[in-house]
């Protein structure tokens, strides 16, 4: 597969899936959760969470992550991409806005708490996995 290829199928499977896993390193080990998964038209991720998180303080001392994200669970042939990245907490208005849904209500009083802050992942390597004979295929950023 070319590379437009590959970034459309990446773009794919960013656009139909939108929970995934979220993997930080405290003392040298990893740390999962699942996590919502939202992107700009690049391959930048973002996912809302609050201040006082494990996992904001987790990459506060170390901004290396690792995302997973798609896979329906049927077998072979359910794509997936493992994105490895460098997370920054945001505290944007913006992308906070951009952001909110009604149902972010159930951790955050509105928009403007204070406590609500934005993850924004910047990937390095993006890998579509389980697509074929010749995955896995690599997206280097």
């Amino acid at each position: 597969m070319n590379q437009e290829e590959l970034k459309a199928k990446i773009h794919e499977v960013m656009e139909n899936h939108k929970v995934g896993t979220l993997a930080t390193v405290k003392d040298g080990k990893p740390h999962t959760r699942y996590m919502t998964f939202s992107n700009n038209d690049a391959f930048t991720f973002f996912t809302p969470t609050n201040r006082e998180t494990h996992k904001a303080e987790e990459i506060e001392e170390n901004p290396n992550v690792h995302i997973l994200l798609g896979y329906e669970g049927e077998g072979y042939g359910d794509g997936y991409l493992e994105i490895e990245g460098q997370a920054k907490i945001r505290d944007d208005q913006d992308i906070k806005d951009w952001l909110w849904n009604d149902r972010m209500k159930r951790w955050f009083d509105s928009k403007d708490d204070p406590e609500y802050i934005v993850l924004e992942i910047m990937p390095e390597a993006i890998r579509l996995m389980n697509e074929g004979e010749d995955t896995p295929e690599i997206l280097e950023l």
